[in-house]
């Protein structure tokens, strides 16, 4: 329901994903922070996982995109519809959601970045450096390169 995540995710997400995930350079690993004046973003982040829980990764990514691209109407029925287009049991899902199957795991990941020192969206980590907020591309270009260098001579960090 971010804002500033939901420009990273058209403006920024696909550069990256065409010129360092792709080619196999970036491990990249999506973490909950369902902000809670973000009054959707949690049960947004069960659904993605209540359609990955029956479509498996792939399932999970069109669903996430899915969200991305409709952030202005991340409502239940909208994410009970959306899941249903893109073949899930219904039943399932609306049983998954409406129970809260993945409540736990979502509020993990959000204490886990709040371990991290998170406390807004978007916030990345870049072999364990923070990057925060809607930065652009080449800042991306820039942290990422130099970790690319620093592990091409022996000094790599690990990857969070």
């Amino acid at each position: 329901q971010c804002p500033y995540c939901g420009k990273f995710f058209t403006e920024t997400l696909p550069l990256i994903d065409t010129n360092y995930i792709k080619t196999g350079k970036v491990k990249f690993v999506y973490k909950d922070f369902p902000l809670s004046f973000h009054e959707n973003a949690q049960k947004a982040a069960e659904a993605a996982r209540c359609v990955g829980e029956q479509k498996g990764d792939i399932g999970y990514f069109k669903m996430h995109d899915k969200l991305y691209q409709n952030q202005e109407s991340l409502t239940i029925e909208n994410l009970k519809k959306w899941a249903r287009e893109l073949g899930v049991d219904g039943a399932k899902f609306d049983k998954c959601l409406d129970e809260g199957k993945f409540a736990e795991a979502v509020n993990k990941e959000l204490g886990y970045g709040q371990q991290l020192g998170v406390s807004g969206t978007p916030a990345f980590f870049i072999n364990g450096k923070m990057l925060t907020g809607a930065q652009p591309y080449s800042e991306f270009e820039k942290m990422i390169n130099a970790e690319l260098a620093a592990g091409s001579s022996g000094n790599s960090s690990t990857t969070q």
